[in-house]
């Protein structure tokens, strides 16, 4: 098995990005399944192209993207991507789009096919804060998160893809007015691997609550 697990780089105005820094602690095996780690650069399109062409090229078996959402407290599997790119802040080529669709023609959101709900319980088990996330926002995480879908859809049959986000690492929150959630990269990087356990272990998702009232 062949996962490709990407992660974007340093993003609004930020030195580190606590996705590219755990990724980089990942191991290159995760029960038998060799990883393949992208960089993918924090930029509306272009990150779609980035992870679709090494995705052409390497033939994955699963798409796990990793990206930071600095206030969570927890590791967050992603449940849906929306249509929608509606940037609060321009990315790192100063692209800032407002009420667009990723794509015309996709549909108003895609699902997840990853074993989400066994990632949060085997990122627990790894004795680390997790649940299970509704919104992947409507900046470039979002994005990628849809773009990878769409294109699972439509020329990568059996190919499972999702997205996950990290909070803040220490360095990050240092400075900043309390409560400032983080962990360290080194625990954020067993996340990462418990979650790809999860998805080399478990073909179809737990079937377990794990919804929110808001």
């Amino acid at each position: 098995m062949k996962i490709l697990l990407t992660a974007f780089d340093p993003f609004g105005g930020e030195s580190v990005n606590p996705a590219q820094e755990a990724v980089r602690l990942v191991p290159e095996t995760v029960c038998g399944a060799q990883i393949v780690k992208l960089e993918v650069p924090t930029v509306f399109g272009k990150s779609i192209d980035v992870v679709l062409q090494k995705a052409r090229s390497v033939k994955p078996d699963a798409i796990l993207c990793i990206g930071q959402s600095g206030y969570r407290f927890e590791i967050t599997p992603e449940r849906v991507a929306i249509n929608l790119s509606d940037a609060r802040i321009p990315d790192n080529e100063g692209n800032q789009p407002i009420d667009q669709p990723i794509y015309p023609d996709g549909a108003p959101a895609y699902f997840s096919n990853l074993p989400v709900k066994a990632m949060v319980e085997a990122i627990r088990d790894a004795g680390l804060p997790s649940s299970l996330s509704n919104t992947a926002g409507t900046y470039v995480c979002n994005h990628l998160m849809y773009g990878v879908l769409y294109h699972i859809q439509r020329e990568m049959p059996g190919v499972r893809g999702g997205f996950m986000h990290v909070p803040f690492i220490p360095r990050q929150v240092a400075r900043l007015p309390l409560p400032a959630p983080c962990l360290s990269e080194q625990d954020i990087a067993r996340g990462i691997e418990a979650a790809l356990r999860a998805i080399v272990q478990n073909d179809t998702d737990l079937h377990t609550a794990a919804g929110k009232e808001s």
